[in-house]
């Protein structure tokens, strides 16, 4: 086993890990819609969150490594038959080529080996199917009646119960969603959503650990077997995975690397492979972008401690609600705190924090002045101000090189 501690061989893993992710090219899976698709298929999803103080997170997934990409475009694959959404380690788009390996976790919930809601009311969830399955696609807003108030529950159109009723008849994969207008979802029988060529056969466990380990090279670069199961709760999935990671490594198909007391693992024609070049580039990634959504792999391989912290108490902020990371070359160099007001078209920086990290303050301050204008049409807005910057001897030299977007 290699045991990373030169300076050279880390710098090694963070190139090869942004390479996988698309995110030291410039056009890495083409433009516009094509290139959408291409972008989901190979990270393997791309997860979606309701916070909307910047463009929600699947959208700013995918502006990152699609130049020119537009909100209606993941919409448009989901409507094609060419996405679809479920649940990775959270609700995400998928790529419908992979629907198959969706079909253990579903199963598992529908079994009640895996619970999603703990006594699901069956009986509503069989008025609920009925109803789709005669009257069509539904809207949770459809079902969604809050009781007038005084008024006892009127069967499934008390909406608490109803709506889980819908969401475990999604989970469990009774229901796909078939379209979806910002965040409101209508769903349809699965039948009626999936194209008819769609792969159902339910793989085996080891079958989906060979899935999973091999998108996770090709995404990731390089794997350890707590990122490769992040989250899945699928019965066996553990236990084959780690057979799989010892038969590879026996066969040599894989090299074993020792990062920080962990090991990771990497293809070995990968590692001995051309270092990828680095460019003058600062990316303004989501909080739930695929390279940095595992925050223990993110400190482990980059050095960067993040936290998201809108679901920290106000008062124990230390960046902000909703602070973006800052990659520039290979290193996650800072955060941005921020809010789009696409009302009047202002973009404002409220927290600009800087990582104690030794570089060109002027090439950073630089490369962030020419990431920000696109970024600012991404989000619908025409100008910024900037209230904070740390260290606060950077707060003038930002404020002169963004001041031709005032």
């Amino acid at each position: 086993m290699k045991t990373i501690t030169r300076q050279a061989d880390r710098q090694r893993l963070r190139h090869l890990v942004l390479q996988a992710q698309g995110l030291l090219q410039t056009q890495p899976f083409g433009r516009g819609v094509s290139g959408t698709l291409k972008a989901i298929e190979h990270l393997g999803y791309v997860q979606l969150d309701t916070i909307s103080v910047v463009q929600r997170a699947h959208h700013h997934v995918l502006q990152a490594r699609v130049p020119g990409y537009q909100t209606g475009m993941a919409e448009k694959l989901l409507t094609q038959g060419q996405i679809f959404e479920h649940w990775s380690h959270a609700a995400a788009f998928l790529p419908m080529r992979d629907f198959r390996f969706s079909l253990p976790y579903k199963q598992a919930i529908k079994s009640g080996q895996t619970h999603w809601f703990k006594n699901p009311d069956k009986k509503l969830m069989t008025e609920l199917l009925d109803r789709v399955r005669l009257a069509g696609p539904l809207q949770a807003k459809d079902i969604e009646q809050p009781r007038p108030k005084g008024r006892a529950s009127a069967g499934w159109w008390d909406w608490k119960p109803a709506k889980k009723a819908l969401e475990q008849l999604y989970m469990q994969g009774d229901l796909m969603v078939c379209d979806r207008a910002g965040f409101q979802k209508t769903y349809d029988l699965t039948e009626r959503v999936l194209p008819a060529a769609v792969d159902t056969r339910t793989p085996e466990a080891m079958e989906l650990a060979v899935h999973l380990l091999d998108q996770q090279l090709r995404c990731q670069g390089v794997v350890s077997y707590p990122s490769l199961t992040y989250l899945r709760r699928i019965p066996g999935l553990r236990e084959a995975m780690a057979d799989l990671l010892t038969q590879r490594v026996a066969d040599a198909e894989l090299l074993p690397l020792s990062v920080a007391d962990q090991v990771h693992y990497v293809l070995p024609e990968v590692w001995e492979s051309k270092l990828p070049r680095s460019r003058h580039r600062l990316t303004i990634l989501s909080p739930f972008d695929n390279s940095l959504i595992q925050r223990e792999r993110l400190a482990r391989l980059f050095g960067f401690d993040y936290q998201i912290e809108c679901y920290v108490p106000a008062a124990k902020r230390r960046h902000g609600y909703f602070s973006l990371p800052l990659l520039y070359r290979d290193r996650f160099i800072g955060r941005m705190d921020c809010k789009a007001h696409r009302d009047t078209g202002l973009f404002a920086i409220k927290h600009l924090h800087f990582e104690n990290h030794r570089f060109d303050a002027a090439q950073v301050i630089d490369a962030l002045a020419q990431a920000l204008p696109e970024f600012l049409r991404f989000q619908a807005c025409d100008h910024l101000c900037v209230n904070r910057v740390e260290p606060t001897p950077l707060q003038g030299p930002v404020e002169l090189a963004l001041a031709h977007l005032e």
